[in-house]
């Protein structure tokens, strides 16, 4: 009773501070014990640890006397029998192993424990006889006048025997040391379940104290994570009225409320750009549609054409047949190029396009393609300009196929946006690099047009579709198989003035291999 009335009387502060000292009382007592416990256990087990060494440094002694007393009685029986004598190098490392059995003898003397002083005394006198013969023996085993007696049979058992009765002491001596141990251990053990049992009862009590006096805190808590979870992210909780922990949590709360707020923030940007890659995709097909019925348009239309010229009596007008049929084969070679496009792209973004690499000669498919596309130089009214270094141009190890690609597209693009103008078909070779140059005298574009150009499903402009025609795949395709093949391509343009594309290409195979 008398206590309820004294805790009764302390506010708040000192009910934590007589709490905290009864624990940190608790705390001392159980640290002391641990601390006993664990001091006596480690003299207990240097004790042990010593007693087991010296018994196994006693084992060794006895092996290695055993071994130097047969060595001794092999010698004293060839020295008898033989007049050989004994080498100068084989007498020092018999005295270097005697010496070293006495090194070993005066380490057991440094280790051995409290009880055993006797018995090594004993010992020590007894090995030391019978060492001392033998150490004569192997003086005086090459003077053939000097009697020599080896017989040391009584030296010899007295050490063993004195041996095993320090052996049979020090066993005695380690069984003491563990029922120490186990002794020390039962009593800390005991003291410290008592002390960690009143540490748990007394902190219960402080328990039921704190969560009264840190009910506000967590209140604060509560009411600005409902504020933030309804959605006003502007809400801050006040730090100030907390301390230590508290406060940090309500840092974290208004830290995280900010960033959730950038991140909403960021969404809200990447929406804005998913709307805007769907109005590219959507102008692509509106694109991709058009180009699709036109040469679809122009196949079907000049295909009737043909049928019902077919059918009319009297003679056909072949010129005006081979016109048509004309017509409807560059449409669906138009047609095939742009589907070619398109699932060219389809392999390329799901990783399906295959490299196929042989020897070829650049200079001849440069040609070949420039041949093949005259008519579209002719369509706008352009001039073809050829700068082909024939005599620095050999044969490359790579892709013609994508090769051919590559300049189809830089070369109808070019004449696609000129009129009236020149296109430049210019390449050389070096014994790394191939280099073709396509340039243009054209429309030209700026510096944020430029920055686009080499992007799936865009047009330098939006209207460049409806006015020039075109998908924008050419570019990215040109691009993506640049690097397929190990190379690269640049753009310099300026509006007004034209734009020169520059395709560098590796020519050596393992260059080539190795970035396909």
């Amino acid at each position: 009773m008398n206590m309820k009335r004294f805790t009764a009387r302390l506010s708040l502060r000192a009910r934590l501070y007589l709490f905290s000292g009864a624990i940190l009382t608790l705390f001392a007592i159980n640290v002391s014990t641990h601390l006993w416990g664990s001091l006596a256990r480690t003299e207990s087990l240097v004790a042990y640890r010593d007693t087991v060494n010296a018994a196994q440094l006693t084992s060794d002694l006895q092996q290695s006397l055993e071994a130097a007393r047969q060595q001794v009685l092999v010698l004293s029986t060839l020295r008898e029998t033989t007049d050989e004598p004994l080498d100068a190098n084989e007498q020092t490392a018999a005295l270097t192993d005697l010496e070293n059995i006495e090194a070993r003898l005066r380490r057991l003397g440094t280790i051995g424990t409290e009880g055993t002083e006797d018995y090594y005394r004993r010992l020590q006198e007894s090995t030391t006889r019978l060492i001392s013969g033998w150490k004569a023996f192997y003086r005086q085993y090459n003077d053939t006048d000097a009697a020599i007696d080896v017989d040391s049979a009584v030296n010899f058992n007295d050490a063993i025997q004195r041996l095993g009765e320090l052996d049979q002491r020090q066993e005695f001596l380690a069984i003491q040391r563990s029922n120490a141990i186990d002794r020390t251990i039962a009593l800390t053990d005991r003291i410290t379940v008592i002390g960690f049992i009143t540490t748990i009862a007394v902190t219960l009590v402080l328990v039921v104290v704190l969560i009264r006096a840190t009910n506000a805190s967590l209140q604060r808590l509560k009411t600005g994570a409902q504020r933030f979870g309804s959605g006003d992210l502007t809400y801050r909780i006040r730090e100030n009225l907390e301390a230590g922990e508290i406060r940090d949590l309500a840092h974290t709360f208004n830290d995280m409320s900010g960033k959730l707020q950038i991140a909403i923030d960021e969404v809200q940007s990447a929406k804005a750009d998913a709307d805007s890659a769907n109005a590219a995709k959507s102008m692509f097909l509106a694109n991709v549609s058009h180009e699709l019925r036109t040469p679809l348009n122009a196949i079907i239309g000049y295909s009737e054409m043909l049928q019902d010229e077919i059918g009319d009596p009297g003679d056909v007008d072949r010129d005006q047949f081979r016109h048509d049929l004309g017509t409807i084969i560059f449409s669906g070679r138009q047609l095939l190029s742009l589907i070619n496009d398109i699932l060219d792209l389809s392999k390329i973004e799901t990783g399906k396009m295959q490299v196929s690499l042989e020897w070829f000669q650049p200079s001849a498919l440069i040609f070949q393609v420039c041949d093949a596309l005259s008519p579209l130089v002719n369509q706008y009214n352009n001039r073809l300009e050829l700068d082909i270094d024939n005599d620095a141009m050999g044969e490359m190890h790579s892709d013609p196929g994508k090769l051919q690609q590559i300049i189809t597209n830089l070369f109808s693009n070019s004449c696609k946006f000129t009129e009236d103008g020149v296109i430049t078909v210019a390449a050389t070779m070096d014994n790394k690099w191939l280099t073709v140059v396509v340039s243009d005298t054209g429309i030209g574009m700026t510096a944020d047009q430029q920055s686009r150009v080499f992007q799936a499903f865009v047009q330098a402009e939006s209207n460049t579709g409806v006015k020039y025609g075109g998908t924008g795949l050419g570019l990215a395709i040109v691009r993506e198989f640049c690097s397929m093949l190990g190379g690269h391509i640049e753009l310099e343009s300026k509006p007004g003035v034209g734009s020169r594309f520059s395709v560098q290409l590796p020519v050596d195979p393992e260059s080539a291999l190795a970035n396909a």
